[in-house]
């Protein structure tokens, strides 16, 4: 060993080790809140002087075990974390077994409800229960590899099938928790419900984080229902637009990462005539303009020749030295995919026809792939 390979070792050991701590660490505060919310459930339910605190319960526990971050609304949220998932039951080792009532396991056991397999992963998770193993096998690894953080996001999901395919995009892309909730809030369930093709989709998500090429800048479909518009069928462009840019933050976070707003309606001079482009962003990681046309109807071909035109102009015009071309984006209500297939068949331009949506789809179709996928990690 050399003083290069010392180094090394030390660095790569404190590495390990440390990623290793934080996981535990992790690991631990998440069935330590799990536990306090099942305290609390058995509480309310069978406590002997429950209905002395009543409503107050929660803001005089926290004010007794004066413990640092668990005040009235964290232990709201213990409590809502072991409702959602009580089956964590399944996860505890033999050690922190000590910490649940027997009569609580026993019953559980009983009923059929979970199992307890004495195996051990990590010492604080188990890897099998005696009724349904693949749920609790994908149950464990979610705990093992995400922080109570994620967990946060996913109990403010009623819709369970919803819940679970966000479970299932932890497991398979390993978000951020700020990553996560950008992930929920821009409707990814109900975009992968849309495209037909999940594995597909499953492998665009993971590009649109930090996209490398114009291809993955865009969605197939977009979804505009925090605009709330009661009547979408009765949109006018204007109104439309007017609409969007009232809710720029929101847009902003559909479009996805690196969208910077520069222009609505941008005035253009080609030859002696204006010409308006619908919004106008610029791309901070691809770094080139983005042009947007809304049309509150299907697509059509002078819809595409009109952003031909606006995408040569600023090809020709606005383009600095250190940008890449400009891209263009034309969002209709329905594509009509042959149309668009010839319409751009020989541009050497970006231009990418999605369908939006002001109102959101159905989620049945994502059930089935969600439970198979699963079963099958």
């Amino acid at each position: 060993m050399d003083f290069e390979r010392l180094t090394f070792s030390i660095h790569q050991t404190n590495d390990f080790l440390l990623k290793n701590a934080v996981k535990a660490v992790n690991v631990n505060i998440t069935l330590r809140n799990w536990l306090i919310g099942f305290y609390i459930v058995e509480f309310e339910q069978k406590g002997s002087d429950r209905a002395k605190y009543g409503t107050k319960l929660l803001e005089n526990l926290a004010k007794n075990i004066s413990i640092k971050g668990l005040s009235a609304p964290e232990l709201s949220r213990c409590r809502q974390f072991y409702n959602t998932y009580p089956q964590i039951l399944a996860t505890v080792t033999q050690k922190f077994k000590t910490l649940v009532p027997t009569h609580f396991i026993e019953d559980f056991v009983h009923k059929s409800i979970l199992g307890i397999a004495s195996q051990e992963l990590d010492n604080n998770i188990i890897s099998q229960s005696t009724t349904d193993q693949s749920q609790n096998e994908h149950l464990h690894q979610l705990l093992s590899s995400s922080s109570y953080s994620h967990l946060v996001e996913l109990i403010k999901i009623e819709d369970s099938t919803k819940r679970r395919f966000y479970e299932l995009l932890i497991l398979k892309t390993q978000p951020s928790v700020k990553e996560l909730k950008r992930q929920i809030d821009t409707l990814t369930f109900e975009r992968v419900g849309l495209s037909g093709n999940y594995e597909k989709s499953f492998d665009k998500i993971i590009k649109k984080i930090t996209p490398q090429q114009t291809n993955d800048l865009v969605k197939s479909h977009y979804f505009f229902e925090f605009l709330n518009i009661e009547q979408p069928h009765l949109i006018e462009e204007s109104a439309l637009e007017q609409a969007l840019i009232q809710n720029l933050k929101q847009f902003i976070t559909e479009l996805g990462n690196g969208f910077c707003f520069e222009a609505r309606q941008k005035r253009i001079l080609i030859g002696d005539e204006y010409y308006f482009i619908d919004l106008v962003f610029y791309h901070r990681i691809l770094k080139c303009h983005i042009l947007i046309e809304l049309k509150t109807e299907i697509a059509k071909h002078e819809h595409i020749g009109q952003l031909k035109t606006y995408l040569n102009y600023y090809k020709k015009n606005i383009q600095e030295v250190n940008d890449n071309p400009p891209v263009g984006i034309l969002l209709v209500t329905n594509q009509n995919k042959a149309l668009v297939e010839y319409a751009i068949a020989d541009s050497d331009l970006d231009i990418f026809v999605s369908k939006y949506q002001l109102q959101l789809p159905d989620k049945v179709e994502l059930e089935t792939f969600i439970n198979n996928e699963l079963k099958n990690r």
